[in-house]
């Protein structure tokens, strides 16, 4: 694996962030999370665009575009891939211990590594807690992840590949590493952006590309859902199968299955849509 940092393309035995840089001591970064696929990067604007405005909601400088391109190009060139993942990290940069950041500036590191394609069901688990849609880091993708990997770990030691959240006022929200969509009487309706969800890349391409309604949603649909999917930067859309104890026979439905294929058509036309 090659690592770009702060600059640089380095091995991944030589690459060190410091251990007093703001991401690992008080969690102050932001990430995204990009599919490969043939070697280059999918959707990579908007995933930029989204990284930016994360960091502006934690006051970090705007990440230069162009710098993380050129690093995404370089990590790719280095180890070319069919599929896989980028992961471009800013943090608040090397400062003093404590919530005040230091002079020298953000940290950017860009990773690949290789995957494979998702299964094309799979199963979901509700968890006790919620989502506060009113939060300082609601729709931001925050380095802070440790909340999600509780709720994620409860979802696995349930069977389930994903934990499904509501917010604080009992509306069904998202998942821990993706976006839900639910087919009511032939139409695919997932929570709005208000519901304090992470503004998915996918997400915005199924809405854009499905005519999918954004609606507000009690938690309690997903017990009546005719059909259900997640969607994300590394599952696209995958239907449900189960979600708590409800099994969703046929997954991938008629509608889902419908989202897949023009997903699927419309991504293999365009690599930055």
């Amino acid at each position: 694996m090659r690592i770009w940092l702060d600059g640089a393309l380095r091995e991944a035995d030589s690459a060190r962030v410091s251990v007093l840089d703001h991401g690992l001591t008080v969690g102050d970064g932001v990430f995204e999370t990009v599919k490969v696929v043939a070697g280059q990067p999918f959707a990579l604007t908007r995933h930029l665009d989204r990284l930016t405005r994360s960091a502006r909601v934690l006051g970090l400088p705007d990440p230069d575009h162009d710098e993380v391109r050129r690093a995404c190009t370089a990590v790719l060139e280095a180890g070319p891939m069919p599929l896989g993942r980028l992961r471009i990290t800013c943090t608040g940069g090397h400062g003093p211990l404590g919530t005040g950041r230091g002079p020298h500036g953000p940290t950017l590191v860009v990773t690949a590594a290789e995957t494979t394609r998702r299964p094309g069901s799979t199963a979901a688990v509700t968890v006790p807690w919620t989502r506060n849609e009113r939060g300082a880091l609601a729709g931001v993708k925050s380095t802070s992840y440790a909340e999600n990997l509780v709720a994620l770990d409860h979802a696995r030691r349930l069977g389930a590949s994903e934990a499904l959240l509501g917010n604080t006022v009992g509306q069904l929200c998202e998942g821990t590493m993706s976006n839900v969509f639910v087919v009511l009487d032939g139409e695919i309706h997932t929570p709005p952006v208000s519901s304090g969800c992470l503004p998915g890349v996918t997400r915005a391409l199924v809405v854009e590309w499905t005519g999918a309604k954004e609606t507000d949603l009690p938690l309690d649909v997903l017990g009546r859902a005719d059909e259900i999917f997640l969607t994300s930067s590394l599952r696209d859309v995958q239907a449900l199968h189960r979600i708590d104890g409800r099994e969703l026979p046929g997954a991938p439905g008629p509608v889902t299955a419908e989202a897949m294929r023009i997903f699927d058509e419309r991504s293999g036309r365009d690599l930055d849509p």
